[in-house]
Parts: structure tokens; sequence; C-alpha cells
């Protein structure tokens, strides 16, 4: 690997996906290819949602999923000692949240403990999530091959039902995602933390001065621009931006261009500047 100045980080959403990848981002692909700079992807969603992306960029280098549930590197890709790292078929696998099982159990144990009436995505059908979430079944079903969360949703009446599964969930140090029409509980997961230990890997490997450059739009994006070195913050799709990320995130410069060609636009502008 030859010695790249900066680290790409991005949500994967932003470059499409592989039925359809979006097409002001070839640029800037083109230009990270040529240039040797590795990408990271970060996603909420599973691996399995993010593979065919990643098989329609050719990219081969470390992702995170699940909102930072677990940060993947390729077999091979650092010649170093990875703390903490498991095997997951082709990859290593630095997991910083708490796993599915754990989550789906504890799924269980909130909703007996508050009277909740919960369905959990590992008790439902590919077919039953995609009627419930409004994908297809194929989505569904890499939906539902989840590493380091548990989805479900309230049977009852999730407004007086949620804040009594919420307040226990906190206690018990879980953290409650809402994902239209579902909920998620995590605990652990965190982008912010895999972008620092992914750095501490590059630097140790490449023995270079380098600079991690975090691109995003939204809440989601939070730890991971605020461990960045260098962020930069788009506008949402309305075109106006996420003004409570914006201030979580005062180092971080706005682009006033939003979507796929903003981000094609910071990253030739970053890398422009070497």
């Amino acid at each position: 690997m030859l010695a790249p100045r900066v680290i790409l980080f991005a949500p994967a959403n932003l470059l499409g996906s592989a039925a359809r990848l979006a097409q002001p981002a070839s640029e800037a692909l083109m230009e990270i290819e040529r240039r040797n700079i590795p990408l990271v992807l970060s996603t909420n969603g599973t691996r399995a949602q993010l593979e065919p992306l990643r098989r329609k960029l050719g990219h081969a280098h470390p992702f995170m999923t699940e909102g930072g549930g677990g940060l993947f590197l390729p077999d091979g890709y650092f010649a170093l000692r990875l703390e903490g790292a498991k095997r997951v078929g082709r990859y290593l696998c630095v997991p910083f949240g708490r796993s599915s099982q754990e989550a789906a159990a504890a799924v269980e144990d909130i909703a007996k403990q508050t009277g909740a009436e919960v369905v959990r995505y590992s008790d439902m059908s590919g077919r039953e999530i995609a009627r419930n979430g409004g994908m297809t079944e194929r989505d569904a079903e890499a939906s539902r091959q989840r590493e380091f969360s548990e989805r479900f949703f309230f049977a009852g009446n999730a407004d007086s039902a949620a804040p009594a599964f919420e307040k226990v969930a906190g206690e018990h140090h879980w953290q409650i995602r809402r994902s239209e029409p579902f909920w998620e509980l995590c605990s652990g997961s965190h982008e912010g933390k895999a972008v620092r230990y992914l750095m501490r890997l590059y630097r140790e490997a490449l023995r270079s001065r380098l600079r991690s450059v975090g691109i995003g739009r939204s809440a989601e994006d939070l730890s991971l621009l605020a461990a960045s070195d260098q962020a930069f913050i788009l506008p949402l799709s309305s075109g106006r931006f996420d003004e409570n990320l914006v201030s979580k995130v005062p180092h971080a410069a706005k682009i006033d261009v939003p979507g796929t060609s903003g981000w094609n636009q910071t990253v030739l502008s970053v890398l422009s500047r070497g």
C-alpha cells in the first residue's frame, strides 16, 4: 500500500446503491482509486446490505456497519495484531457493539419488565419484514442479518409503551434508535470509536502523518464527524443543514452542495490540497 496523506470516511448511502451508483460520485471515485486513497464506508444497515454496493465499487478497504457496531477489515489488510478482532468469514471484525443475540434477548426481557407487546426482527420472516418495512424481500432478508443490534416494533400503542421501554433499556445500558417503522436496540455501537481505532492502525502500519476526513449530513453521522481530524457537513435533501449536527461539530466546514454532488466536490477539493 502506498502511503496516502488522508483517510476518507463517508456514509455509504451518499454513493447510491448497488442497483444504481450515483453518477455524480464517479469523478471522485476515480481520483480516489488513482491516488490509492482508502475510502472507509459506514452504514446503519447490516453487512449483508452493504456488500452489494462494495462489490459494485470494487471496494477493498475497511467498513463499519450498524452505526458503528462492527468494524470490518479485509483479511491481510494490515500486517498488525488487531486487538479485540475476531474472524468473520473473509474479514477480521472488531466489535464495538454487543451481539445481536444479546440485543434480541434484551428486547424480550425489557418487554416483560414493562408489559410492552413487541415483535422482534428475529421472530419475523423476510416476507413479514418486507411487508411491514416497505422494502423488497431481498432487502428485508439482508436487513434481517443483524450482528450488533435487534429491531422490533410495538404490537400495541407505541406512544404509551415506548417511554417505559426506553427508560428500562437505558437503566441496563442499552440505546434505542428509531428507524421507521421499527425501533432498534443496541449497546456500545459508536462510529467515532471505530474511526479512532482504525486511524491508529493506519498510522502504525504506514508510519506516516495522516489525517482523517469525515463527510456526513445528518445526526446519524455525528460521532464519525466528531472523531475526524477534518469534517465536512452537507445539507439535507431539503437544502437546509441539520443545525443540531452543526452545533455539535463546531470544527466542521459546511458545504453548500447537497448529496452525492456535494460529496464529489468535497472529496476532489480535499485531494487537490493533498
